[in-house]
């Protein structure tokens, strides 16, 4: 499908009878500086209850739809939104809802998986788009999202909400001035405890309420192999099963590598990536790591994205495997392994030639010289959401705070981390060491990894970590080159479930 007219759309999408609900002025319709923004929001759990309390904040939206695949949860978000006298109608297909009369945009907030069909179809209809991060699955069908956005000339926001911050938005432009120097390493932590998804022996049903065929979409209908008691067989825990989701470094990870990213300046991918890591501490049905070290090798400097979803400390569960490891000096060196980072666990250290950057809040920094001591602060919060009604509204999409370009390339380098990882190899603790020893800013990160590990009794002689093919980039072309290109390259893409097929617009 090369492209997707208002027509073919609303044909191939089996909406025809709804034609007549799109009438040629509303197709045409630009939302007024004066008028209401009609906005629809997609998937209900999650970030998606995020975007109904901040769309409430922005002055002139008005809230006319709500879609989610789940009626329990599609009910609950209408009884709740009743009660503020607000009364959305209610969809569980999105091609439903894109068919509407007097829609202006929508916001995504479904399984990853969903994100860039979501948006390009959400694009073809005329509708502007706010779309969660990580903007694509994979990295052919993010481009094919940009493509899209230039194609019907719509407004789209990537959820990449730490750009929306004015005191980020300072620090970047301070430390890019020079005022400390050269970069020399941009760092992005996610030091956040998962728990097992637990351990099945045979498919989990599927709860009546949820409408699979729907919520698979693009993905193939699988039947769930996840038990967790606290997000049941279908929600959330997707994010650490491939075929919908992109782990930590998808996850999380993302808000990071994009700050990180951000300050370089980079405006592309990289030039080569690697991947340590693997799934480590319990054993479950979860496929992506929760232990990962990825780095990016940039002109400007390297960008290095660690994942811990361990717990910082030994727990009950652990603390035999710990004391019978004798790993006391171990446990001591884990725990102050972030002194020099200034104790982050969730957000960026930049470091330059005259000191520091470090963010530990969403929308804030601080500024440290060599020697430790806070010379600057940057303040702000978040206005994403607003700032998108703002653009929606002056249709001026340069002053957009997450345009869809950036957030498809740092969505990208999440998705290269994990095809390094995918295409890689288990290696013993001596050869993986002395694979990377050439490489200080991994080997120190391998460090504390490792420190991690051995405080939650993790014996990587038994349970050996993946070490990613390392991988050669045609940044332009968003192709692998050399050894591992081959097997690279198969997962840029997927194949894809009719009719829930990603279009080629690039």
């Amino acid at each position: 499908m090369n492209s997707l007219t208002r027509r073919t759309f609303l044909k191939t999408t089996a909406l025809g009878l709804a034609a007549s609900a799109l009438s040629a002025r509303s197709w045409a319709q630009v939302a007024g500086a004066n008028s209401d923004i009609r906005v629809a929001v997609i998937g209900l759990n999650g970030r998606g209850k995020n975007h109904l309390t901040s769309l409430a904040k922005v002055p002139g939206v008005r809230l006319v739809a709500i879609c989610d695949v789940d009626t329990a949860v599609l009910e609950k978000t209408a009884a709740d939104l009743a009660k503020t006298g607000l009364s959305p109608q209610k969809f569980t297909d999105i091609r439903q809802l894109l068919a509407m009369d007097g829609l202006d945009a929508v916001t995504i907030a479904t399984p990853n998986h969903w994100h860039s069909l979501a948006g390009i179809w959400a694009c073809a209809a005329g509708k502007d788009v706010y779309v969660e991060k990580s903007v694509s699955h994979n990295i052919w069908e993010g481009r094919q999202l940009v493509a899209a956005a230039r194609k019907y000339n719509r407004v789209v926001q990537a959820g990449t909400q730490i750009r929306s911050g004015e005191g980020l938005q300072q620090a970047v432009a301070w430390v890019r001035a020079g005022h400390l120097g050269k970069i020399t390493a941009s760092r992005g932590f996610c030091y956040k405890r998962r728990d097992s998804i637990g351990k099945t022996d045979r498919p989990t049903p599927v709860p009546a309420n949820i409408n699979y065929d729907l919520w698979s979409g693009p993905a193939p209908v699988i039947a769930p192999r996840r038990n967790s008691k606290k997000n049941g067989p279908v929600h959330y825990d997707w994010h650490w099963i491939y075929a919908y989701g992109n782990g930590d470094v998808g996850n999380q990870g993302i808000h990071q590598m994009d700050v990180a990213r951000w300050f370089l300046g980079e405006s592309g991918l990289p030039r080569h990536s690697l991947s340590v890591g693997g799934r480590l501490g319990y054993v479950d049905d979860g496929e992506t790591p929760n232990t990962q070290v990825v780095i990016h090798d940039y002109t400007t400097a390297p960008l290095i994205f660690e994942v811990r979803g361990l717990p910082a400390k030994p727990d009950a569960a652990t603390t035999a495997a710990t004391a019978a490891m004798n790993s006391a000096e171990a446990a001591g060196a884990a725990a102050g392994t972030m002194d020099k980072y200034h104790g982050v666990s969730i957000g960026n250290v930049v470091d330059c030639e005259g000191g520091s950057v470090v963010t530990n809040s969403y929308f804030e920094a601080r500024a440290f010289d060599r020697a430790g001591t806070l010379i600057q602060e940057f303040k702000g919060s978040d206005r994403h959401m607003a700032n998108f009604i703002d653009v929606i509204r002056s249709r001026k999409t340069a002053d957009l705070y997450g345009p869809i370009e950036e957030g498809h390339i740092s969505s990208a380098l999440c998705h290269v981390g994990n095809i390094s990882h995918q295409i890689g190899r288990a290696a013993a603790p001596g050869p993986l060491q002395d694979a990377i020893k050439g490489d200080a800013p991994l080997a120190e990160a391998y460090g504390r990894m490792t420190e991690h590990l051995a405080v939650n009794g993790v014996k990587l002689g038994q349970t050996p970590l993946t070490l990613g093919q390392p991988l050669t980039i045609d940044a332009k072309a968003e192709r692998f080159t050399g050894t591992g290109g081959s097997a690279g390259n198969d997962l840029l893409t997927r194949p894809y479930r009719a009719p829930f097929t990603v279009p080629q617009l690039a």
